[in-house]
C-alpha cells in the first residue's frame, strides 16, 4: 500500500496537520476497504489552489473542503495500476470547519479524507438513497478510525 502526501501549503496555516498521523490514518482506511494493495494521493492545499480546481473542475466559484479525483472510472482507468486516484484536501476550510465543530484539525482531515476516497471508490450524495448509504459508510468509517 503506498500513501503519497504532497503538502501541506507553504503559507502560514495556523497549524499544519500531523502527517505521520493522516498516513496511518489512511493507512487503517485502505485496509479496512480492503484496498491494501492501492495507492493513494493526498495533497493539501490552501483557499487559492482550491479555489482554482473548484472552479476548474466543478465549475463552482470559491474554495472547498474537499475533492476527489478517481482513476477508476474515465478514458484512463486501464492505465490506472493500483492506483485509486487523488484525495485533495483544503487546509484552511479543515481548519476553519473543525473551529466551527469543536474538533481539531486532525479529526477533520480524516473525515475529508474518508469523505474523499468514498469518492474515489464510487461513492456518491447526489441521491438522497446514496447519500444516505454514504454518510452511513462515513459514519463506520469514522468509528473505525476512532474520530
Amino acid at each position: 500500500m503506498k500513501v503519497r502526501i504532497s503538502g501541506p501549503p507553504h503559507r502560514r496555516l495556523l497549524r499544519a496537520p500531523d502527517l505521520r498521523l493522516l498516513r496511518r490514518r489512511t493507512r487503517s482506511l485502505l485496509t479496512w476497504l480492503e484496498q491494501e494493495d492501492s495507492e493513494l494521493s493526498i495533497t493539501l492545499l490552501d483557499d487559492p489552489e482550491m479555489a482554482e480546481l473548484n472552479e476548474s473542475y466543478r465549475s463552482r466559484p470559491g474554495p472547498t473542503d474537499v475533492l476527489s479525483f478517481s482513476l477508476r472510472e474515465g478514458p484512463h482507468a486501464c492505465h490506472r495500476h493500483e492506483l485509486l486516484g487523488d484525495v485533495v484536501i483544503g487546509v484552511r476550510r479543515a481548519a476553519h470547519q473543525a473551529g466551527r465543530r469543536g474538533r481539531g484539525l486532525d479529526d477533520e482531515v480524516a473525515r475529508l479524507l474518508v469523505h474523499g476516497v468514498l469518492h474515489l471508490l464510487g461513492h456518491d450524495h447526489e441521491q438522497e438513497v446514496e447519500a444516505r448509504e454514504m454518510r452511513r459508510l462515513e459514519r463506520r468509517l469514522w468509528r473505525v478510525l476512532e474520530l
